[in-house]
């Protein structure tokens, strides 16, 4: 005669059970095996939850503005390297939202795209070798 497990638990409940009525050692059905049943957690505590964070920095600081009206005034001397590769020197004569005028000694002026400029940096005097 063969026998589930099923079948072999609930003799083996009915042996042992000394009461019938204890809800603890009633045994009318097998026990039935959950899996991939999510547990119960308990509640976060104030010291473990949640911290909130720094906003991060802002995209736009407003700085740019100030900076190249300082380097225009002044008429400081810059280098100006392109998303190219291209590097023109000269110095900041006007500047706007979208674009900078460099005005170059000995050669042209330029009207360059800020998305176009990879950095600007003051020139110190030094040229590429």
């Amino acid at each position: 005669m063969v026998q589930t497990a099923s079948d072999v638990l609930i003799a083996v409940c009915q042996l042992l059970a000394p009461v019938a009525d204890d809800p603890m050692t009633r045994c009318s059905d097998p026990p039935v095996l959950r899996y991939n049943v999510p547990m119960p957690f308990r509640a976060v505590s104030p010291a473990f939850a949640k911290k909130t964070t720094k906003t991060p920095p802002p995209e736009d600081t407003g700085m740019e503005s100030a900076y190249l009206k300082a380097l225009g005034e002044k008429q400081t001397p810059v280098l100006v390297k392109l998303a190219s590769g291209e590097t023109f020197r000269g110095w900041i004569e006007y500047y706007d939202v979208a674009m900078i005028r460099l005005t170059r000694e000995g050669a042209p002026n330029l009207f360059i795209f800020k998305h176009e400029i990879m950095y600007i940096a003051e020139d110190n005097g030094r040229r590429n070798r």
